[in-house]
């Protein structure tokens, strides 16, 4: 039945109203999202299958990096505590102690100045960041190759 016939009968313009009432008030705006209910707890279970090798170098390199930092401001941190506390005016004393008065003095301070332990931290600071970039880079090889053949590690995530 085409409108544009004039011998079809015509239809209302209104559909008649129901008597029911809303059935929400006019202000009220419909959800999009329903929360979960409290009582379940969503659940996933994945798998890590494959790691980028360059994200990992990334990250061991920033993390190598900050733990450098970290070693050569402890040296210097505690070498400054020894200094201020007196254990190498200790050390001098017992070493003197044991060599008895004809075997001279000994300073340790010229032995382990503080330039000297901030240059060996800086050393072995970089030491590590080069074995633990590379180490790290090599560790993600190996999973990627390990977990081709067994699927990877299993990860279930929960949401609280």
């Amino acid at each position: 039945m085409s409108t544009n016939n004039p011998g079809a009968p015509a239809r209302p313009a209104q559909r008649p109203t129901s008597a029911k009432p809303a059935a929400r008030p006019a202000t009220a705006k419909p959800s999009l999202v329903k929360p979960a209910p409290k009582g379940k707890v969503r659940r996933a279970r994945l798998q890590v299958s494959k790691l980028d090798p360059w994200s990992v170098l990334k990250m061991a390199f920033l993390l190598s990096v900050a733990l450098g930092i970290i070693t050569v401001v402890a040296a210097i941190v505690l070498w400054s505590v020894l200094d201020l506390t007196g254990v190498f005016d200790r050390i001098n004393s017992l070493l003197v102690d044991f060599q008895g008065p004809e075997g001279g003095s000994v300073d340790i301070k010229s032995f382990a100045s503080l330039g000297l332990v901030a240059s060996y931290a800086v050393i072995l600071a970089v030491v590590n960041v080069v074995l633990l970039t590379a180490l790290s880079m090599l560790a993600a090889v190996l999973y990627n190759i390990s977990a081709t053949l067994v699927g990877g590690i299993g990860v279930t995530l929960t949401d609280d």
